[in-house]
């Protein structure tokens, strides 16, 4: 297999699992203001969406969108029950949490990455809804030690990835108590140390 990631994007939380499953995989950087890979490939060729991840199958074809990307690793890789049960209610509140990582979470933080918006209407309309929504994560996390109870899973990947842009979008996670002892916590298991390092970032 074969991720295509863009270094600190969300497809670190796909590069965390594949460390978690021990996964073989080759890598394949994209750079997403000129959409192309390492090798000088349009990435529009590879995914039309051009968004990361992008997940080369062994038989060629492509898969797309984090949240399915994981999930396929999980289900194919009989290692992975930890991360996401095979069945029962269990499985779908770790989905449930996938989504609300996706939709409400990473979704939240677009509008603060994007530079066309005035800093006025990011510290006056965006930011405030991106709090609104870490508050509700860190009450989850006051609870539990990981997002779904007491076991890291897929959504503790994605919510690790999000909560490292924070300080690039000068949201200071330290005010966020759960959160920040969770932050600290994932940031020292091995998979999270490896892709780290592979990604040559902190």
């Amino acid at each position: 297999m074969k991720l295509y990631y863009s270094k600190g994007a969300c497809s670190l939380a796909v590069r965390i699992l594949i460390n978690e499953l021990d996964i073989v995989c080759d890598y394949q950087a994209v750079t997403l203001k000129t959409h192309l890979t390492e090798t000088g490939v349009d990435f529009y060729s590879i995914n039309p969406k051009g968004a990361v991840p992008a997940l080369e199958l062994n038989d060629g074809s492509i898969l797309t969108e984090n949240n399915v990307i994981q999930q396929y690793l999980a289900d194919t890789h009989s290692n992975s029950t930890h991360l996401l049960p095979r069945s029962g209610i269990e499985r779908y509140r770790v989905l449930s949490w996938m989504n609300y990582m996706s939709v409400d979470l990473h979704k939240s933080c677009s509008p603060l990455f994007n530079s066309a918006i005035s800093d006025e209407l990011k510290e006056q309309i965006f930011k405030p809804i991106l709090v609104k929504k870490l508050e509700y994560v860190d009450s989850q996390l006051a609870k539990n030690d990981y997002i779904n109870g007491s076991s890291f899973s897929l959504a503790d990947a994605y919510l690790f990835v999000v909560l490292r842009w924070l300080p690039a979008l000068k949201v200071n996670r330290q005010e966020f108590t759960h959160i920040e002892a969770f932050f600290q916590k994932v940031h020292k298991r091995p998979s999270v140390i490896k892709s780290l390092e592979q990604e040559q970032i902190s």
